[in-house]
């Protein structure tokens, strides 16, 4: 049987993974374990101090990460049992003579519970093994079934009179092994005492290694405490104590993170799959693809401002089959039935004035998406449209979209981040001005005669999260940055990223209108330089990040993995992709870069990227900060000087080009114009590509362009 010790007050956090997306850990407690992730158990194991007796903080560590932590109390080891998880915990299993147990069952593996842990490792599961000091005398096999991925744990005692905890030599205080890898297990892990512990053996000629080790001072010296195996699709990490990871212990330096790292480490990459299409769609209907087809043929007649020069016979025959489809297609969306009825009516009044600039306002103002945010909902929009991003003229496009609403993402919206204009989205299908890097759904960007009031905005989270995936894990191994083994797992998983996207996106959104704002946070619409919309993008994310920290201490699984999301794409995608002329994306992530280098938070040695993530943090936030006193003073400064400010703290990081004007001082500006004869004297790369960026840029230029169009 397996228990779920989950605290009822604790399955609210639940809520916010949905299922497969994050691993499942089994504690085995069958086996005479000395401990337990269950209180009650650990309260009658050891009445006085349960907290010696207990993982029940290291259980609750790994659910604020969203794994789901059960119990194994009585159930054999078995491929049926082993099937239902992720991950595999054997905790110390003992004899009672030597330890306070759980009492249940023998501390030593059947030969067919041996044989079948061995198989699930090897078809893709984790197994995490907790050893002692004097590991002989427990009663337990645990070493006959490391030896199988060449693993030992010695019969032994390790003492250290120089590296330890509180001057006991038996608390020996570990060093890393430097080795690198993809992942780093022990990212934002600074230190690790073992108590109490023996060691390890690493068998020559296997698949094992050391990844912590005694000191040149220990007894032995740098003797493996913690070592690793990648077996097959599966991963072993072995440790020679399991006090650290106790209740009494979990807290002490870096212990919770170690733990968090390598039981997520175990898991491997979950890889799920996108939803796929369940038939349901209207693009299974002939009607969809006699529309598709209508709708591009129509495009390739248009000018850029949307209008069909010499209109023909063709151009009004496919505006006719465009209308009939529409119709017909028409019932499968009830909700949206005035909407698709003033489409018609607007292709046709359209075609009745000779096909000039297309005006589809009537049909726009009956589209409100944001009035619907159900989770799976489609819909059919056909406008003329350009596509940011993606193409510049108002060409007819006819996209097939899915909301993206799940109920995790409803309760944050409604409890904490509201933001009723918000409207995620996942593409079904699209024309051609889709096949680009736009992944966004905008009402400004519709064949409009006047500029209406805008009640939602979309985001395609799907083409986000894949695009960030591709150029993410491109960058990663290119710079050969070791990643923490949750960065790892959300670069791996397509619905994981796409998760933790749109819970960015809905906070980065909103923020452009929280906070001091000393101009229109909606600022696209002035005219100014571009250097201000890249700070003010930034700004939104570097709060974002801020509210992921947050997030991230109250269980949220969600938290970290959005200061992930924010932190590779400003670093890696966004300087790099897209043109050079005012590509204010690009000079934000150029901030950020050389912002945390100088703070020391990157460093770029060796042709490697290493990153300090105990110090990532309190880096970003440094720079939120400034960014937010920059909002601040602004108030109180004219728009002139607001720009001047905000350009020297650009290019107090940033190199300004060598034939800018504005770095020369406000004595070269012509301020005695109106403001527009600043903003042209803004060159159009006012703040060049550093040499990373540059090499960076050519190296993973293939990677970006195959992003455009793509969904997943």
């Amino acid at each position: 049987m397996f228990v779920d010790t989950a605290p009822v007050t604790g399955r609210g956090q639940r809520g916010a993974q949905d299922e497969g997306l994050f691993p499942t850990v089994l504690f085995d407690e069958s086996h005479s374990e000395a401990w337990t992730i269950r209180p009650e158990v650990a309260a009658k194991m050891n009445p006085s101090h349960p907290d010696d007796s207990g993982y029940v903080k290291a259980a609750a560590a790994l659910r604020a990460h969203g794994h789901t932590v059960v119990a194994n109390v009585d159930t054999s080891l078995d491929q049926e049992a082993l099937d239902r998880v992720d991950v595999l915990v054997l905790a110390h299993p003992s004899e009672s003579d030597w330890e306070r147990t759980t009492g249940s069952g023998s501390p030593v593996l059947t030969e067919t519970e041996l044989d079948a842990i061995e198989q699930f490792v090897r078809r893709g599961g984790g197994l995490v093994v907790l050893g002692e000091s004097e590991q002989g005398k427990y009663g337990n096999n645990l070493n006959e079934l490391l030896l199988r991925f060449g693993i030992l744990i010695e019969n032994r005692n390790t003492l250290d009179v120089s590296h330890n905890f509180r001057d006991v030599a038996a608390w020996v205080l570990a060093e890393p092994v430097p080795e690198h890898d993809a992942e780093d297990l022990l990212a934002g892990v600074g230190q690790a005492c073992f108590y109490r512990a023996g060691a390890l053996r690493v068998q020559p000629e296997s698949a094992g290694r050391p990844v912590l080790r005694t000191h040149a001072s220990a007894d032995p010296a740098g003797a493996p405490l913690a070592a690793v195996a990648r077996v097959d699709q599966g991963r072993v990490i072995a440790f020679a104590d399991s006090d650290l990871f106790g209740d009494d212990s979990i807290g002490d330096f870096d212990h919770e993170r170690l733990w968090s790292n390598v039981v997520t480490w175990a898991a491997g990459g979950a890889h799920t799959e996108p939803e796929q299409d369940t038939g349901e769609s209207i693009v299974t209907e002939p009607a969809w693809n006699t529309l598709k087809d209508a709708v591009s043929r129509l495009r390739g007649l248009q000018s850029g401002d949307g209008s069909i020069e010499n209109a023909s016979d063709e151009a009004a025959e496919l505006v006719r089959v465009i209308s009939e489809q529409i119709l017909v297609l028409a019932p499968r969306f009830p909700y949206d039935k005035d909407y698709l009825e003033a489409v018609v009516a607007d292709f046709g009044k359209w075609a009745d004035n000779g096909f000039g600039v297309p005006d589809f306002l009537d049909s726009l103002v009956l589209f409100r998406p944001e009035t619907q945010r159900i989770d799976g909902r489609e819909h059919l929009v056909v406008f003329p449209m350009y596509t940011q991003n993606g193409n510049p003229d108002r060409n007819v496009e006819a996209v097939v979209l899915r909301t993206f609403w799940p109920d995790w993402l409803a309760e944050l919206e409604s409890a904490r981040y509201d933001n009723p204009m918000f409207v995620p989205i996942t593409f079904v299908d699209f024309t051609e001005g889709y096949d680009t890097n736009s992944a966004v759904l905008f009402p400004e960007t519709v064949a409009v005669r006047e500029v209406p009031k805008f009640t939602w905005g979309g985001i395609f989270c799907d083409r986000e999260a894949a695009r960030f995936r591709a150029v993410g894990s491109a960058a990663a191994q290119t710079l050969r940055l070791a990643l923490p083994p949750d960065a790892a797992r959300l670069l791996a998983d397509q619905r994981l990223a796409q998760n933790t996207y749109v819970l960015w996106d809905l906070i980065h959104d909103r923020t452009h209108s929280h906070g001091d704002l000393p101009f229109d946070p909606f600022m696209i619409k002035q005219r100014m330089p571009y250097w201000m919309y890249a700070i003010e993008e930034l700004r939104c994310d570097l709060n974002a990040f801020r509210e992921a920290i947050e997030l991230e201490r109250s269980g949220n699984p969600y938290g970290k993995l959005v200061q992930y999301a924010i932190l590779f794409d400003r670093l890696f995608r966004f300087p790099i992709t897209g043109d050079r002329v005012k590509n204010y994306d690009g000079l934000g992530g150029q901030l950020l870069f050389a912002y945390l280098r100088k703070a020391g938070v990157l460093a770029w040695t060796d042709n490697t990227l290493r990153v300090d993530w105990t110090a990532l943090p309190s880096g970003v936030l440094g720079l939120c900060e400034e960014v937010e006193q920059l909002y601040s003073d602004g108030i109180d400064r004219s728009r002139m000087a607001h720009w001047m400010a905000a350009h020297e703290l650009m290019s107090g990081y940033v190199a300004a080009h060598p034939a800018s004007v504005w770095a020369k001082g406000i004595e070269a500006l012509p301020t005695d114009g109106p403001p527009r004869k600043m903003v042209d004297e803004v060159l159009p790369d006012e703040f060049p590509l550093n040499t990373f960026y540059e090499a960076l840029r050519k190296k993973l230029k293939t990677v970006v362009a195959s992003t455009a169009g793509i969904t997943a």
